[in-house]
C-alpha cells in the first residue's frame, strides 16, 4: 500500500509539487476511470484537486480524449465568463503538467490527468426527488445551450460508433448469424422484436446524412451522476465526466436520461411489470431539458426528443443482447443470463413507450 501512495504522490508531482501533498485518496464510485483526491498545503492555504487514470480499454486514444476535454473546456470557460458566471466553478479546469501537456504517461503507460475539486456539491446516483431530475435537465440542457456555436466535427470520435444505431444494428445482425454462444434458439422473440424495428434504428442517422438535423457536441453519458449540484440550492453547477464528449446528436443525450432516469425499474429488473416509462418524469426532464437549451435546438430536434429516447433504448437492448449472443464478452455480468434480463427491461421500455407515444408527443408539443 505505502509503494502505491508513493506511486501516486510521484504522478501527482507531475502536476503539483510533491512536497505540497498532504494526503491523496480514493474518491467516488465511478466504474470506468480510478479517481483519486489530492489534497495539497502551501503558505498555509489547502487545496484539493482530482487526480485520474484513463482507462485505456475504453478509451484507446487517452490523448484524443484529453484534446477534446480540454479544447470543449477553454470554449466553456470563455462562454461562462461572458454571459458572467464562475467559469472555475461552472466547468472543469485541466491542470497542465510542469511541461504544459494535458496528461502525463507513468512508467506503465496509462495516461493521467488532473482537475480542479469543485467544493460545496453533491453528485447523487439517482435523483431523490422529481426536483433534483429536473435541475439534471436544465443543467444538461444549459450544456447544449453553451456549445451550440462549437465545431462538433472537429471533436475526436472517443467511441467509434458510440450511438450510431444503424451501425450497431448490423453489428447486432452478425451476432445472431453467427451465434457464438449457441443461444439464439432461446431468444427468438427477443431477436424479433430488434428485427422489426431496423427503421428505428436507421432512423437518426438516414435524418443525419440527409442534413434534416444538425451535428452537435454530446456528453453522451447524461446520467444525474455526472452532475455536480450546488449543496445549497441543488442546483446544476458543473457537468462532469466529459471523456465521451463527442460530435452526436442533442435527442441522444435526451433520450439516454430519459431511459435511466424516467425508468420505474432497475436497469436489470427481473419483474417486467414493474418496468414502465414514468410519464411524470418524461413532462419533468423534457421541460427542464427544453428550458435549459434556450432556444437553441431546431424545432424538428425539439419534435424528435421522444423518437432519441426510443431509439437510445432500443439500441442498448441490442448492445446487450449483442454480448449475450456473443457470450457476455463485454458487460459485466453477476449472474446466468444477467445480459438478457438487462435486454428485456430495455425492451419492456421501448414497447411501454410506443404504447405511451402519442402522451410523449403532447408531452414535447406544450414545451415547444
Amino acid at each position: 500500500m505505502k509503494e502505491v501512495r508513493e506511486e501516486l504522490k510521484k504522478i501527482a508531482g507531475c502536476f503539483l509539487g510533491e512536497e505540497s501533498i498532504t494526503e491523496l485518496k480514493a474518491h467516488g464510485n465511478g466504474h470506468i476511470n480510478d479517481t483519486f483526491v489530492i489534497v495539497c498545503e502551501e503558505n498555509g492555504r489547502e487545496t484539493r484537486w482530482i487526480l485520474q487514470k484513463i482507462n485505456k480499454y475504453v478509451f484507446p486514444h487517452p490523448e484524443q480524449v484529453m484534446e477534446n476535454v480540454l479544447a470543449v473546456t477553454s470554449f466553456l470557460k470563455n462562454k461562462i465568463a461572458a454571459q458572467g458566471g464562475d467559469p472555475d466553478r461552472e466547468t472543469l479546469t485541466v491542470l497542465e503538467t510542469k511541461d504544459g501537456k494535458a496528461y502525463c504517461v507513468d512508467e506503465n503507460g496509462d495516461y493521467w490527468r488532473c482537475y480542479n475539486f469543485i467544493s460545496d456539491t453533491l453528485c447523487f446516483e439517482a435523483a431523490e426527488t422529481t426536483q433534483d431530475f429536473y435541475e439534471a435537465a436544465v443543467a444538461f440542457g444549459k450544456f447544449q445551450s453553451l456549445l451550440a456555436d462549437y465545431p462538433a466535427e472537429t471533436l475526436h470520435e472517443t467511441i467509434a460508433n458510440f450511438h450510431n444505431t444503424k451501425a450497431r444494428f448490423a453489428v447486432f445482425q452478425e451476432a445472431v448469424a453467427k451465434d457464438t454462444a449457441k443461444r439464439a434458439k432461446s431468444v427468438q422473440k427477443e431477436i424479433q422484436f430488434i428485427l422489426d424495428r431496423e427503421s428505428v434504428a436507421n432512423y437518426f442517422t438516414d435524418l443525419l446524412v440527409q442534413g434534416e438535423i444538425p451535428l452537435r457536441v454530446t456528453h453522451n453519458d447524461t446520467k444525474i451522476n455526472n452532475i455536480l449540484m450546488d449543496k445549497e440550492t441543488r442546483k446544476g453547477v458543473c457537468v462532469i465526466d466529459l471523456d465521451t464528449v463527442m460530435p452526436g446528436l442533442a435527442m441522444h443525450d435526451f433520450g439516454d436520461a430519459v431511459r435511466f432516469g424516467a425508468s420505474t425499474a432497475a436497469e436489470d429488473e427481473l419483474d417486467l411489470s414493474k418496468v414502465s416509462c414514468d410519464m411524470e418524469l418524461f413532462e419533468v426532464y423534457t421541460k427542464g431539458f427544453i428550458e435549459g437549451c434556450e432556444g437553441r435546438l431546431t424545432p424538428k430536434e425539439i419534435k424528435l426528443l421522444p423518437m432519441g429516447a426510443k431509439t437510445i433504448t432500443l439500441e442498448l437492448a441490442m448492445r446487450f443482447l449483442t454480448d449475450y449472443l456473443n457470450g457476455d464478452m463485454y458487460f459485466k455480468v453477476h449472474r446466468e443470463g444477467h445480459n438478457l434480463d438487462r435486454c428485456r427491461t430495455q425492451l419492456k421500455l421501448v414497447s411501454d413507450m410506443e404504447e405511451k407515444w402519442d402522451k410523449m408527443q403532447e408531452i414535447v408539443a406544450k414545451y415547444m
